[in-house]
């Protein structure tokens, strides 16, 4: 709900306050649920700047809101942290030592809350992230577009793929897979692919996969409020990294939102989205944020970027009599 939502914007980026004051608008978010701070526009913040962040973050915002959009595109790590995750969880030092470890569990894993501040005392939070002014525009938009849009009856169903590539290091989320075919009480289809691509595809609500670099995303037909990552060591480094896709690639080509990791990872499936975890809550009225966060288990160095309130599957409330 955006009632719920606390959106931050950095006064010190243009693209933080043209973004987050389109946001605040296109949501009708009340002035009381915007905190503006200063922050410097680079790919990572020190500790002690993610600290400073933290403690205006909670002077701020009071115990009715249970989670943030920060309004931009960098900062998107803190060290070896992914700021989303360091500002919601805190940051965690040890996993700079070694960033292929286990990572701390997330207690909000697959959890029932609708409310994790009230029930779990923690915020998610995810970037309103793209690569212009006009794409995170746009990004929005989707993400209103997409509210009360799947699983109406007698629609045409959407359309979820699942792709085992030949890079098999970073297939290793294949075994998670759910079963194909389709789920009519969702109005979605499940497609496994044994492919490196798809393309020319209709209504895709849901892409998975696994590679370096995912190729024709210009071939897809995205539903608004479509997810879709890869598994790939920098996904998250959201400028680029040598020959490895960012994920707002995946929402330049059309998607409402995504994840990837800023730091070295190793192939713990534990670090990234799990499969079926992530379309079950989205299927069941979570929004982009409440999914994906509730996907992954260990999302220390994972950053989440896209719409947090695109909710396709949320059912409108009756008007009260």
């Amino acid at each position: 709900m955006p009632a719920d939502l606390g959106l931050v914007i950095n006064t010190a980026d243009p693209y933080s306050v043209q973004v987050g004051e389109f946001y605040a608008a296109a949501r009708g978010l009340h002035p009381a649920q915007i905190l503006r701070v200063e922050l410097p526009v680079r790919s990572a913040l020190t500790p002690a700047e993610l600290e400073r962040l933290a403690v205006a973050v909670d002077a701020h915002f009071g115990a009715a809101t249970q989670a943030l959009a920060l309004a931009w595109t960098q900062p998107y790590a803190v060290a070896c942290n992914s700021i989303t995750a360091a500002l919601t969880l805190g940051f965690d030092a040890a996993m700079c030592a070694d960033s292929c470890a286990a990572s701390r569990p997330s207690r909000y894993f697959n959890s029932r809350s609708a409310r994790p501040y009230t029930d779990l005392k923690l915020r998610p939070s995810m970037l309103l992230a793209s690569r212009s002014v006009e794409q995170a525009k746009a990004l929005i938009r989707r993400g209103i577009a997409s509210d009360h849009s799947l699983g109406l009856r007698g629609a045409p169903p959407a359309h979820v793929y699942y792709l085992n590539t030949s890079d098999r290091l970073r297939s290793v989320r294949a075994p998670l897979f759910p079963p194909p075919g389709p789920v009519p009480a969702w109005g979605v289809e499940v497609h496994i692919e044994q492919a490196d691509a798809i393309e020319n595809a209709e209504r895709v609500l849901l892409y998975m996969t696994g590679l370096l670099r995912v190729d024709k995303l210009e071939k897809i037909h995205w539903v608004p409020g479509a997810l879709a990552d890869h598994l790939t060591s920098y996904g998250g480094a959201l400028e680029g990294l040598g020959d490895q896709m960012s994920v707002l690639d995946w929402l330049s080509s059309g998607a409402t939102a995504s994840y990837g990791s800023v730091s070295e990872p190793c192939s713990h499936v534990q670090k990234f989205p799990h499969p079926q975890v992530l379309l079950l809550h989205y299927a069941q009225g979570s929004t982009a944020l409440e999914a994906y966060w509730k996907s992954v288990a260990w999302p220390q160095q994972g950053v989440f970027v896209g719409e947090p309130l695109a909710a396709p599957f949320a059912r409108l409330k009756a008007p009260v009599p």
